[in-house]
């Protein structure tokens, strides 16, 4: 894991901080676990502009990751740590012992040559996927089931992990990185340690370019736009604004859209940080 600067030779280098993918060992993609990725572009079924701010870009292929983390008790070789433009963290292709193979999200520290396992028969070690009420008190997951068996939904982005700080019956208690503290059924799967690629957030791209190839078309003010394309249109001038709200008249700073009475509130014990 590394960054590397460059020398200021055009504009778009002057300000530009880059991955060195020193763990990255394998440059091409395991064929078999790779399907197309069509991009829309913002449009809809029938062509007309949905989203905007949506196009462009390099063609990719999205790589099938084993969320669900189910081949119990059966030891895996990590065969290489690959990039993936479909996501932050890192990848690494796993060989099962009966010959199959599968893609989970690299955790700092797992190397080619390393093995993983899932299961409640697996070591408390960087990659292997335990159930909650198996991980002892303290430890850093990620990788985090909300259901029994639906997959991992949880703490997924490059550099993040959770802490698991209690158990309480048939629940686990975790701290988030966004600083939520909330309950999480034992009978769910996490994976030991943090996800790879931590100085993803470091990095930047130096030109708008950058954007472009990643399908990111320019996104203008909504204080530039006129009022009847945005709430904050419009006025003679720079004399437009009001209050900070989207393009739909949702409040920007402050305002709450969590539904209320959904079920899942009673499990949250601490809201996250403003």
């Amino acid at each position: 894991m590394g960054l590397k600067k460059f020398n200021p030779i055009t504009p778009g280098t002057r300000f530009k901080v880059a991955n060195t993918f020193s763990e990255v060992t394998k440059g091409t993609p395991e064929k078999s676990l790779l399907v197309k990725k069509k991009k829309s572009g913002g449009r809809n079924n029938s062509g007309k502009m949905t989203m905007r701010y949506i196009g462009g870009g390099h063609k990719q292929r999205y790589r099938l990751i084993d969320f669900k983390r189910d081949k119990h008790d059966i030891p895996a070789k990590v065969m290489s740590i690959e990039y993936d433009p479909n996501r932050s963290a890192h990848i690494a292709l796993l060989q099962y012992a009966d010959g199959e193979k599968r893609y989970i999200l690299a955790p700092e520290g797992l190397e080619a040559g390393s093995t993983v396992m899932s299961g409640e028969k697996a070591p408390i070690e960087a990659g292997n996927a335990l159930f909650l009420k198996d991980i002892p008190l303290g430890s850093m997951i990620h990788h985090i089931e909300l259901r029994p068996g639906q997959g991992a939904s949880l703490v997924r982005s490059a550099g993040v992990s959770a802490q698991l700080t209690a158990k309480d019956g048939k629940y686990a208690i975790i701290k988030l990185p966004s600083g939520e503290t909330r309950m999480i059924l034992s009978t769910c799967m996490a994976v030991i340690g943090t996800v790879s690629n931590g100085d993803h957030r470091l990095e930047r791209s130096g030109k708008a370019g950058r954007s472009r190839w990643l399908g990111r078309r320019p996104r203008n003010r909504g204080v530039s736009m006129n009022p009847v394309d945005h709430p904050m249109g419009g006025g003679e001038g720079r004399a437009s604004g009001g209050h900070p709200r989207s393009r739909n008249g949702i409040p920007a700073k402050g305002y709450k859209t969590r539904y209320p009475k959904k079920a899942s509130s009673k499990l949250i014990i601490e809201r996250r940080k403003k």
